[in-house]
Order: C-alpha cells, then structure tokens, then sequence
C-alpha cells in the first residue's frame, strides 16, 4: 500500500466538539506539520469564510491556517464555474458562501439567475425563501452546499441546510443537488485543492454517513474517530467499513 502523504481531517467531532477542542487535537496537527505531511480541514459548513474559521480555531488553540481550510461553499463555487462559467446565482447564505461565488467570478442577482444555491445561514426569511421557490419554478438549477438537516449551535441545536432544501423541494417538486460531503465530489474537490492523489491520501472523520463513506467512494483509506456522532457498535450497521477505527486523532500514528 502507498504510504499516507496527506490527511483529509472533517472538523466538527474530529478536532471540534462545539466550541471547545478535542483533546490532542492540536499536537496532532502539529506533528503534521513536523513531520511533513499534507493536510486539509474539510467542512460542510459554509457559514464562515476559511480566514473567519482560522480565526475561530485559533481562539480555542488551534493554529490551522485559512489555505489548509476547504469548506462545501467552496466546493460549491468550484462546482458552479465548472458547470457554467460566469453564470448567474440567487444565493441563500452568509459570507462564506457569498465570498465563495463571487471568487469564482458569479454575478449574485434575483433577475433570471442561471441557479439556486442554498447554504448554512444564521437566520432564514419567508421571502427569500418564496424568492427561491418561485425562480426554481421558472427553471432555475437548485444547487445545496450540504445534505445536513441539523446542526450544532452554542444554544443547542438549529435547522440545517437540508431541512431548508426539503422545504424547498416540497413546494417545487424539484430536489437539489448537494454538493457537500457525502457526495464523493466534495471529496474530489479536496484532494484538487492540495493537488494531491486519492492513493497516498486518508480521509479523518466521525460520521459513517458522510466522512467515511465519502471517503470509500473516492478510494481513499479512512480513519473513523469515536469523538464524534459515531459510535464503534453502529459500525456493523453498514455494508462498508473504516479502513481503521481509533478513539481519537491523538492515537493516529504517522507513517
């Protein structure tokens, strides 16, 4: 088997618990760095720019800079230019996203937008969604950064993307195109990003449902941490399986 050159590491359960760090989560980033490895911090957030994230891990003790941070609005960006370039975007999100589309030189407008694009947002309103819903029906392209229904928040947990887009679904009879984890394409995206190869490359994560089986599907090898939503009993419960299972990143041993 080829050696591991790089890591592809899910933030939230992986180096993150809410707003407080895992424990070894940091010297595991930092033996990264000693020993020379590649790494990317993979997220289906799309809330936050990656400089705004940098910035939030910081606080907590974690020194990631903002170019080892790839988020699903990012992979949505690249996702839309690769499709159309220079098209046109209604967009529900926060600056995350809204940086992300614009880097890709996408017009954000409500006039005949070629697509939809749905993301994480701290707060959504009845207008802009029945905007969304109504230029879906005229034949706007409905695009999401990720399928997660919920997520976590300081004050207990929110509605998610995906609860959002299968609002929109129902109205319009339309479902979206996720773009985020566990589409392999999120994966793909990565691993462009640091220009390196599925073969010498692992996939970190603590969901079956996403990081793992994201990562089977873009054969790469996959560590599942139990610090996360994963238990080592749910395992059975799918027809794929971990490369390896460890208690947390601090018990990963570099090749």
């Amino acid at each position: 088997m080829h050696p591991i050159k790089n890591y592809i590491i899910d933030m939230d359960g992986v180096l993150i618990k809410g707003t407080d760090l895992i424990p070894g989560a940091n010297k595991f980033i930092r033996r990264l760095v000693e020993n020379g490895k590649g790494y990317l911090v993979l997220t289906n957030n799309s809330l936050y720019t990656p400089k705004a994230l940098a910035h939030r891990l910081q606080v907590i003790g974690l020194d990631i800079p903002a170019g080892h941070i790839f988020t699903s609005a990012m992979a949505t960006a690249n996702f839309l230019h690769s499709q159309q370039p220079h098209g046109k975007a209604f967009v529900i999100g926060e600056s995350g996203l809204t940086e992300a589309i614009h880097a890709v030189d996408y017009v954000i407008t409500d006039l005949y937008p070629d697509y939809v694009v749905l993301g994480e947002t701290h707060s959504y309103h009845y207008e802009t969604i029945t905007k969304a819903i109504r230029l879906v029906e005229s034949g706007a392209q409905f695009i999401a950064t990720n399928p997660d229904v919920s997520g976590p928040s300081e004050s207990g947990t929110v509605p998610g993307c995906g609860a959002m887009a299968a609002l929109i679904e129902k109205a319009t009879g339309k479902a979206p195109f996720f773009v985020g984890k566990p589409n392999p394409l999120m994966i793909r995206s990565a691993l462009n990003y640091l220009d390196v190869h599925s073969e010498d490359t692992v996939m970190v994560g603590d969901r079956m449902d996403t990081d793992i089986v994201a990562g089977v599907e873009s054969g790469m090898r996959t560590i599942l941490v139990l610090t996360g939503i994963t238990e080592r009993s749910a395992v059975e419960r799918y027809p794929y399986r971990p490369t390896w299972i460890l208690e947390s990143v601090a018990g990963i041993e570099l090749d």
